[in-house]
C-alpha cells in the first residue's frame, strides 16, 4: 500500500499543470484565438462597450481563471482551456486599445508587446530555470507562464491587424491568413527536420497561431466592404466554442510530462 501511494505522488509530481502539446491543443488554440477575436469584437464593437470597458472586463476574467488555475492541484483541462479563452479575449481588447485608442499605431503596438514579451520569457528563465512549458507545476512557474501568454496572446493580435490593415502590409483578412498559416508549416517543417530548440518553436508556434486566429476571427465577422463575411460575431462566437467543446470531449487530454 505505502509502495503503490509513493509511486501515485511520483507519477503526481511527474505531471506539469499544462497538457500534452499535441495536434489536438494546437487545433484547440487555434480554434480558441479566433473566438477571442470574435468574442472580443463582439463585446466592444457590438455592444458598443469600447475597448477599454471591454479590456477591464476581460482582464478581470482572466485574473480570476489565473487565480483559479494556479490554486488546482493538478491540470484539469476545461479551467486550463477556459483561461486560455481568457487571454485570447483580452488580448483582443487589449491589442486594439493600444493601436486605436492609445493611437500608437499597429507597428508602435507590436514593438511594444514583443518587447513585454521578451522581457517576461527572460524574467521567467531568470527565475526558474526555464521556460519550457512542461516545467509548469507549481506557482511560481505558472504565474509567469500565464503572463507570457496575455502577452504573445495580445501580440499576436497586433501582428494579425497590422499585417492585414497595416499600411504596406494591407493583405486583408484572407491574405494574412494565408501567410500566417504558411509560417506555423514552415515551424511544423523546422520541428522535424532541423535541431532547433523545441522551446523556442513552441513559442513561436503559439504567438503565430493567434494572428491566423485574429485574421480568420475578422474575415468571418467584418463588413464585406472591408473584406470580411459579415457573420454575426455572437453566432460565430458560438460555433467556435462548440468545435472547442466537441475536439476536448473527443479527444480527452492529458498533463504534461515534468522536464527535471
Amino acid at each position: 500500500m505505502k509502495t503503490d501511494a509513493l509511486s501515485q505522488a511520483t507519477v503526481s509530481q511527474a505531471l506539469a499543470k499544462v497538457p500534452e502539446v499535441t495536434l489536438v491543443f494546437w487545433l484547440a488554440k487555434i480554434a480558441a484565438t479566433t473566438l477571442g477575436e470574435t468574442a472580443g469584437d463582439a463585446v466592444t464593437m457590438s455592444m458598443n462597450l469600447g475597448y477599454l470597458v471591454g479590456t477591464l472586463i476581460f482582464a478581470s476574467l482572466f485574473a480570476a481563471c489565473v487565480w483559479a488555475q494556479i490554486r488546482a492541484k493538478a491540470f484539469n483541462a476545461t479551467l486550463y482551456w477556459a483561461t486560455i479563452v481568457a487571454t485570447t479575449t483580452v488580448g483582443t481588447t487589449l491589442a486594439d486599445f493600444a493601436d486605436r485608442s492609445l493611437g500608437i499605431g499597429y507597428a508602435g503596438g507590436a514593438s511594444l508587446l514583443l518587447s513585454l514579451l521578451l522581457l517576461s520569457l527572460l524574467w521567467w528563465q531568470q527565475r526558474t530555470g526555464s521556460i519550457a512549458v512542461a516545467s509548469v507545476n507549481n506557482p511560481r512557474a505558472e504565474a509567469h507562464y500565464w503572463l507570457s501568454i496575455m502577452f504573445s496572446q495580445t501580440l499576436g493580435t497586433a501582428l494579425g491587424d497590422w499585417t492585414a490593415d497595416g499600411v504596406g502590409l494591407g493583405l486583408g483578412y484572407g491574405g494574412a491568413s494565408l501567410l500566417f498559416g504558411a509560417l506555423l508549416a514552415a515551424l511544423v517543417l523546422a520541428y522535424y527536420y532541423s535541431r532547433i530548440s523545441r522551446t523556442a518553436l513552441f513559442w513561436a508556434a503559439f504567438i503565430l497561431t493567434r494572428p491566423l486566429g485574429a485574421t480568420v476571427g475578422d474575415f468571418l465577422d467584418k463588413p464585406l466592404a472591408a473584406g470580411g463575411l459579415a457573420l454575426s460575431r455572437y453566432s460565430a462566437s458560438a460555433a467556435l466554442l462548440a468545435f472547442m467543446v466537441l475536439i476536448l470531449i473527443s479527444f480527452p487530454q492529458r498533463a504534461a510530462r515534468q522536464v527535471h
